[in-house]
């Protein structure tokens, strides 16, 4: 049954303004709203990379680190900027709203910027230059210097807490499900919005490391501090197109109801009927603009806190829906928890990458080029695998698998995997080579330059790009779609999670290792003198952990189920939708038509259902 949609140009995803009315699909969201958001993403990435690509080069040559010291406090604190998105998703989803801890975030972390471009520039919060080979030779920073440094990257990190995990749901949210074509242009965004922020990447990766390099770390600093300012003010500019979701309560409570009352009814047995369980009437959810999900066989034992007892206490009894919710959320774990060591291998491209770069020859006539402007490579090779994947690789195979999305995310995600297993393999054997010739040029001892050019190293930052236009694209996605309703802003966190997880066993490996290997007299092989180490056993140690990781994720993905597709079904869903608005707008609709349209919704439930799916 195909009905008139009419003059009715109201959102269906529940959606509003801030002061909490529907709004209309012509006047706010899709991309025009998105193109706000989109400018803070640009920006606020020149201003995290413009830190983080050069950081472990500051540590050493301006506040006299070593090599293992430095590279672990880059790990930290990159490991806590992915980190704290959890408690920003939280308090969006339960308490103030996307918008809100957004715009307070965004603040915050304006703030850390501000002091970290400080630090930097006056003498009295740095220590004396230093031109010693050995920076263990060198005076060290002071407390007060290093508190002010550190203390101006974690008030940072604070604030990007509160701005990742909510500005790309944001502008998710500008697109209504329940809209064939905003659906369609969904499946995209996630697509475009990595290409659009990596051109502030690119520009940190190349110039801001280069002045940084030979400028000054103050204009270094300041130029992005100044872009992130610029950024709030356009982002805010942007407030009368944007769409908002209005907070649905904390999802950790909802959770650890399901989870306690399931508990609490543990010897109490299921019923044969699922229909039997405790569940709201279809209409609470669709005047919501929500699904009802039905109840599924998967983590049976939660189904248990649906069962109908004589408690009506939300910690004894809890909807389908709500168990279906938390069942969500707790499958995709095993997927983030196989997402860390590939983390982890990110973790390299500002640490250790970068300081082999420092021993390469970095001239190109007059110029010498920044080590850490390499990372830009990685940039271009994900700007450019991302176009190539979403304009012809997508369509061919769509044609062989009919999936919207040509292949299922986890089935991207893995072939992500695979690129970092190569990749570490070529950064080990290009390791081996760069040892081989200091040692034939008699330059392991001196730790000097070696006659080789950087790029060498290039084929292992191409590689890294392949990879995330794989890998992280598909993971921000997959956790995005694969969440719930209500819970979108944690799902995305599982993604930064994993990034943040990645650094910090990064920071464990790298100690571990340099700690295990130095022991009874041995060498080590991770030196501040990189021409004496060997980086090239610890990367070939890294693509092992990859390879075993790989097959860790093939077992977890063969129990994956996935949440279907709302694109499936989006005929089925516009025409229930309509005949719901007929019938509140006119009471004399033929009482046939209404029932036909009220069985379609309930059809359109049952094919939405949280159900093993191939996807």
């Amino acid at each position: 049954m195909a009905i008139e949609n009419g003059a009715d140009d109201y959102t269906q995803d529940g959606t509003v303004d801030l002061k909490g009315n529907p709004v209309s699909r012509s006047k706010r969201g899709g991309w025009t709203a998105c193109s706000f958001v989109v400018v803070y993403e640009v920006f606020e990435r020149m201003a995290y990379y413009g830190i983080s690509s050069n950081l472990v080069l500051y540590l050493t040559r301006k506040l006299h680190e070593g090599t293992v010291k430095s590279a672990n406090n880059v790990t930290n604190w990159v490991g806590t900027i992915w980190m704290t998105p959890i408690l920003g998703a939280y308090i969006a989803d339960a308490h103030l709203g996307r918008y809100w801890t957004f715009v307070i975030a965004s603040i915050i972390y304006l703030s850390g910027m501000s002091l970290l471009t400080l630090s930097v520039s006056l003498p009295s919060l740095k220590p004396p230059p230093c031109t010693q080979s050995n920076v263990e030779d060198c005076k060290k920073a002071s407390t007060l210097q290093l508190a002010a440094f550190f203390g101006a990257l974690y008030i940072l990190a604070v604030g990007t807490g509160g701005t990742k995990p909510n500005i790309s749901t944001i502008g998710a949210d500008q697109f209504d499900d329940f809209h064939p074509k905003e659906k369609a242009h969904k499946l995209s965004f996630f697509n475009w919005w990595m290409f659009s922020i990596f051109f502030g990447t690119l520009f940190a990766n190349t110039v801001l490391v280069y002045i940084q390099d030979n400028v000054g770390w103050t204009l270094g600093y300041g130029l992005p501090t100044l872009g992130l300012l610029i950024s709030i003010v356009i982002f805010l500019a942007g407030t009368p197109f944007y769409r908002h979701r209005v907070p649905s309560g904390s999802p950790f409570t909802r959770m650890a109801r399901v989870i306690v009352a399931a508990l609490r009814k543990w010897r109490v047995p299921l019923p044969r009927d699922p229909k039997e369980l405790h569940e709201l009437d279809l209409e609470e959810y669709a005047k919501k603009g929500k699904f009802r999900i039905d109840s599924t066989p998967t983590l049976r034992f939660l189904n248990k806190a649906s069962v109908k007892t004589d408690s009506t206490d939300p910690w004894m009894l809890c909807s389908v829906t709500q168990v279906e919710e938390t069942k969500q959320m707790l499958r995709m774990i095993p997927i983030m928890v196989a997402t860390f060591i590939p983390s982890t291998m990110i973790a390299q491209i500002g640490t250790l990458f970068v300081k082999q770069g420092t021993t390469l020859d970095r001239a190109i006539g007059s110029f010498e080029i920044p080590p850490a402007s390499l990372a830009g490579f990685v940039t271009l090779s994900m700007l450019t695998c991302v176009v190539l994947y979403d304009r012809f690789f997508v369509a061919i195979m769509q044609r062989l698998t009919k999936n919207p999305r040509g292949i299922t995310l986890l089935q991207r995600m893995g072939i992500g995997m695979v690129f970092h297993i190569i990749i570490m393999m070529v950064a080990s054997f290009t390791e081996r080579y760069r040892l081989k010739v200091a040692r034939e040029h008699g330059l392991v001892e001196k730790g000097d330059q070696i006659p080789l050019s950087i790029f060498i190293l290039l084929p292992q930052f191409v590689l890294m790009g392949m990879a995330d236009a794989f890998l992280e694209v598909a993971k921000i996605e997959f956790f995005y779609d694969q969440a719930p309703e209500g819970m979108k802003s944690l799902g995305t966190s599982y993604s930064t999670t994993s990034l943040g997880i990645g650094n910090f066993i990064s920071s464990f490996l790298l100690s571990t290792v340099s700690d295990i290997t130095s022991r009874h007299g041995h060498q080590g092989w991770i030196l501040n003198n990189l021409n004496a180490s060997h980086l090239d056993y610890y990367y070939a140690f890294l693509a092992i952990l990859n390879f075993l990781n790989f097959f860790f994720f093939l077992v977890v993905i063969k129990f994956y189920v996935y949440k279907t597709e709302v694109s499936d079904s989006m005929q089925v869903l516009t025409e229930a939708l309509t005949v719901n608005r007929i019938r509140t707008s006119n009471p004399q609709e033929p009482r046939s038509q209404i029932q036909n349209g009220a069985n379609e919704y309930q059809s359109l439930n049952s094919i939405l259902c949280v159900r093993a799916s191939s996807d």
